[in-house]
């Protein structure tokens, strides 16, 4: 039991019944959450933790083909639910994080209660039916960037994903949670987040899920929101004022406004 939760450096705060687990995103770790979780500490269990490779987890936890694709952090996240005994959880992801939750409710549904997507995208890139944000040669020019020098790229990155350029602390707070992270394991996960497609699976996901998508986004243009809505079932679609790819550190009022307005009208 120690191991999972040492492994994923899991956190729990609250007292409420009702379970709330954040997941966050590439290049991050569950200090990302701290302006939402007090929102609903009060109120909620609220549970943290860290992605293998990130903040504190294990390092020597790593393996790489188990976190060769989403599916073996979904099965990290599936793993702690089990360890915790917790079933019926209100799961709250970031980005990739978004469909590493989607698609541990696919595989094991009974611990989910619903899903809440935070700018989430089931595939970064563009092709002729579908615009991800991205072109396969911008990808690959942005890992060969990340490969010769990944501290340079989180400067020159992490301002840009966040948006919001006048408030420069926000890129620089990003730019720092990128630099805490392992640059060998940030860069096999940059691969796996940036080169998924998952597309396929939304159709799979019988649990009711929120999409909070923001008003101007580089990585989740607002296309994919409503992508995702088309083809999801029991979706809803919200679009934030909030602009740039990171809304619960941007802009945690609007984000706690809409996370609390979903699970009020589920009847938590």
């Amino acid at each position: 039991m120690g191991d999972v939760l040492k492994r994923n450096n899991v956190r729990e705060r609250g007292t409420g019944k009702q379970v709330m687990i954040f997941a966050h995103g590439f290049g991050c770790d569950q200090n990302v959450w701290e302006y939402i979780i007090k929102a609903f500490e009060h109120s909620y269990k609220v549970i943290v933790f860290d992605f293998v490779g990130s903040g504190q987890s294990d390092l020597a936890a790593y393996d790489s083909e188990r976190y060769g694709s989403l599916d073996g952090y979904a099965l990290d996240l599936l793993e702690i639910l089990e360890t915790l005994h917790l079933k019926d959880v209100i799961f709250i992801g970031h980005s990739v994080a978004c469909m590493i939750g989607l698609k541990a409710a696919i595989t094991s549904p009974d611990y989910f209660n619903s899903l809440i997507f935070v700018a989430p995208s089931p595939c970064y890139m563009i092709d002729e039916s579908y615009n991800g944000g991205m072109e396969r040669t911008d990808l690959e020019a942005l890992f060969d960037v990340m490969d010769s020098n990944y501290l340079g790229w989180s400067s020159s990155m992490a301002p840009l994903i966040m948006g919001n350029p006048e408030r420069p602390e926000l890129g620089e707070e990003l730019t720092a949670n990128f630099c805490a992270t392992d640059p060998d394991i940030a860069r096999k996960f940059a691969r796996v987040t940036f080169l998924s497609d998952n597309r396929a699976d939304l159709k799979l996901l019988k649990t009711p899920s929120l999409t909070l998508q923001c008003s101007s986004d580089m990585l989740a243009p607002i296309e994919v929101g409503h992508y995702i809505q088309a083809n999801t079932a029991n979706n809803t679609l919200v679009i934030l004022s909030a602009t740039g790819h990171c809304p619960h550190m941007s802009h945690p009022d609007e984000t706690i406004r809409a996370i609390s307005s979903y699970v009020k009208n589920d009847g938590f």
